[in-house]
């Protein structure tokens, strides 16, 4: 078994050093080279602790990218970014927030890593440029440059699988579907959101009649959410399926206000699943069911990530998808067990 005093004599440092570095002492600061330096040495050898489970960084970036568009949407990412925060003091790790890309490059020497949340998008050049200065970096929620940053993500294909389990589970054959656009990932744009990806493959797969069932297209916000819930009405006001799911909560809430005005009650002319588990869903009416995405997991699982991606300064990246839990409430009614 590889000890501590043998990795200290491989490297050149004491006992005291290469103890605190590989336990992650949050008090501890050390050159970049000597950090380096140990973590090969013990990578070489083989060493496993179980007590370490973080290497403290000095400080790390946050490049904010919540964009200026409606309030509700942005609260998911404003709620993100305090959960961030929280995380890192807990860590203690120090946070410095960007909202201009080439303001972070420019400072890029300042920071060991960066973190990126919201869901602006960057040119594909600017992020080779950020990669230049800044090579270590996480995004959280999105996965826009794969190649050259890691990611940790909600995992929404098996999201949609899961909510599909749970109407047919319910005995129900006719689940909609209404979703935004799709999103960039490096030089190739998605030809539609990942989710509505997810519900094309799934349903093909299981069966499922989805004909004239898919409103998906505009932005994730309030507004499209009542446009599509409009043009729902309209096309299917005398066949409506038994259950629609809902990308995210802010287009459910818009959903939720064209029924209610067209006099489509929910959940009895028809259910609604939706992703998000946002604040504001408990006090729809209905209350909605909805995917708790756990922003805490997200933001300590970036932490970490971008603390091995530091430490051992590999060319391998890493994304990482988390698991989401239904949250039970009024719009939707799960099969009851047993």
């Amino acid at each position: 078994m590889v000890t501590i005093k043998e990795i200290a004599k491989q490297s050149g440092f004491s006992p005291a050093t290469v103890s605190r570095l590989l336990n992650g002492d949050p008090t501890f600061s050390v050159r970049e080279e000597t950090r380096r330096k140990i973590l090969e040495v013990s990578e070489r050898l083989g060493y496993e602790s179980a007590e370490r489970q973080f290497v403290a960084m000095r400080d790390v970036a946050v490049l904010d990218a919540i964009t200026d568009d409606e309030e509700l949407n942005n609260a998911y990412y404003r709620e993100l970014r305090g959960v961030l925060l929280d995380t890192a003091q807990q860590l203690h790790v120090t946070l410095s927030f960007h909202t201009d890309i080439d303001t972070l490059i420019g400072n890029a020497n300042q920071f060991d890593g960066f973190i990126s949340i919201g869901p602006k998008l960057f040119p594909y050049d600017d992020l080779k440029r950020l990669h230049e200065a800044l090579p270590h970096g996480v995004f959280i929620d999105v996965n826009p440059a794969p190649n050259m940053f890691d990611s940790v993500q909600p995992d929404l294909p098996q999201t949609i699988l899961d909510a599909l389990d749970q109407a047919m589970a319910r005995g129900m054959h006719r689940i909609g579907f209404i979703g935004g656009d799709g999103r960039m990932m490096g030089n190739h744009e998605y030809p539609e959101d990942i989710r509505t990806m997810a519900y094309r493959n799934w349903t093909e797969r299981l069966g499922l009649d989805t004909d004239g069932l898919m409103f998906v297209g505009g932005p994730i916000s309030v507004d499209n959410g009542r446009a599509l819930g409009e043009q729902v009405v309209e096309r299917l006001r005398d066949d409506m399926p038994e259950c629609f799911i809902v990308t995210t909560d802010s287009l459910a809430v818009g959903v939720l206000q064209a029924f209610a005005k067209e006099g489509v009650m929910v959940p009895r002319d028809v259910e609604l699943i939706s992703i998000n588990n946002q604040s504001i869903s408990r006090y729809t009416s209905p209350s909605l069911t909805t995917y708790a995405i756990d922003q805490r997991a997200l933001a300590r699982t970036a932490l970490h990530t971008l603390s091995d991606a530091i430490s051992y300064d590999t060319e391998v990246k890493q994304h990482t998808l988390l698991s989401t839990s239904l949250v039970v409430r009024d719009s939707f009614m799960p099969a009851s067990e047993g």
